[in-house]
């Protein structure tokens, strides 16, 4: 299985409404901006931000633009979507630490160089 197609069949197709047609452009030269949003709601990423930034890291990879998307106004209220009860409220301080902190782990996966 060649990149594209293993970038294709791990997960994306929940995202992208036809599988074809991002096919068809990730055979040409044109590159892609894929980005994904973290909330920045605890001190450390975990194991669960590990899915997302492996594959932002496969975009990278085949040449593409990713965008690391730390979501500092949702990371401060809070996000209940699917939850039963919301988390509570983080600081401005806190948000911006764990941030910084979420930066500097993903730099361990993504390049940030770029």
């Amino acid at each position: 299985m060649d990149k594209i197609e293993e970038l294709l069949n791990r997960g994306v197709d929940q995202v992208i409404p036809s599988k074809q047609k991002l096919r068809n452009v990730l055979r040409t030269s044109k590159k892609l901006r894929v980005y994904q949003g973290f909330d920045p709601s605890s001190p450390l990423l975990h194991i669960g931000h590990m899915i997302g930034l492996r594959k932002l890291r496969e975009w990278q990879d085949l040449g593409h633009e990713v965008i690391f998307l730390i979501g500092d106004f949702t990371g401060r209220i809070g996000d209940p979507t699917g939850r039963e009860k919301t988390r509570p409220l983080l600081s401005k301080k806190t948000v911006e630490e764990n941030a910084k902190t979420y930066q500097e782990q993903a730099g361990k996966i993504l390049d940030f160089s770029g």
